[in-house]
């Protein structure tokens, strides 16, 4: 089925300057206008980083109070497009479970969001029906050459967290899973990322023995919207850590962030 999510305001199209101190992206309009754009993003962005690609914002909404006006959306690398913002995929995720889109997650009677559980957490989603199902979602955005997704792109003790605390909610009679939803069109399967975090990896082994599910979808960013693309397995099995090790090594140069200090006033 062909879906389109549209992108909650209009983009504007710009040019990727640098990113500073995490969650700061200096862009530049075709007008050579340079501003400030909040990058939400806490991982490395690895192979994104690349000053003078093409990128595209968003306005925040009309009467909003934030002191970055922009959000870096998208970036296109290797005349593709990706998605940058780590907080689109929960909109994804929500909008597919509830067309039924997503196998595993068909069978709700309604869907919450941001539902406590755990340890001083909260599920993405939870789908109410005779056993709960708790659905945590996670951004990816990185592809090596071998055309594996692989998440995270940098350690996420966070994310780690989760799947623990997921597998705790199993063994009290739940239902739980994790999807993955990958922002870009060119990844063939994904796989946790023991190259960037074992921690995590080792989780997602144990996770998946007590009876957590793994799932992921894939979308076609565009300046419109993005394209749902069809699901993607997840390989939870060991793999020869060589090649994504070289892979990565050979972003190193367009990912992370340069260190320059809080933001100030003048720079909004």
């Amino acid at each position: 089925m062909s879906l389109l999510i549209p992108h909650l305001q209009p983009l504007k199209e710009c040019r990727l300057v640098a990113r500073y101190d995490r969650f700061i992206a200096d862009v530049e309009f075709d007008d050579g206008t340079v501003v400030k754009s909040h990058c939400v993003n806490p991982g490395r962005m690895e192979g994104l980083v690349r000053p003078g690609a093409r990128a595209w914002v968003s306005p925040s909404p009309e009467g909003s109070k934030r002191k970055l006006r922009w959000t870096l959306e998208l970036l296109e690398l290797d005349g593709r497009y990706v998605g940058a913002n780590t907080q689109v995929p929960n909109r994804i995720a929500e909008t597919l479970v509830r067309e039924r889109l997503v196998p595993g997650l068909k069978r709700w009677r309604s869907v919450e969001r941001e539902v406590r559980y755990g340890e001083n957490s909260r599920i993405d989603l939870l789908l109410r029906g005779k056993t709960d199902h708790l659905v945590e979602v996670k951004n990816c955005h990185l592809v090596y050459p071998d055309r594996r997704a692989y998440f995270p792109d940098s350690v996420s003790a966070r994310a780690t967290k989760h799947l623990h605390e997921l597998a705790q909610e199993t063994a009290r009679g739940k239902r739980a899973a994790v999807l993955f939803v990958l922002q870009r069109p060119d990844g063939k399967a994904l796989r946790p990322s023991r190259v960037h975090d074992p921690a995590f990896a080792d989780a997602a082994r144990d996770a998946a023995e007590a009876g957590v599910r793994f799932r992921a979808v894939r979308v076609d960013p565009t300046p419109e919207g993005y394209v749902f693309d069809g699901t993607l397995p997840v390989d939870l099995a060991d793999y020869d850590l060589a090649r994504p090790t070289a892979y990565r090594a050979q972003l190193d140069d367009w990912s992370g962030w340069k260190r320059r200090g809080p933001v100030r006033s003048q720079d909004r």
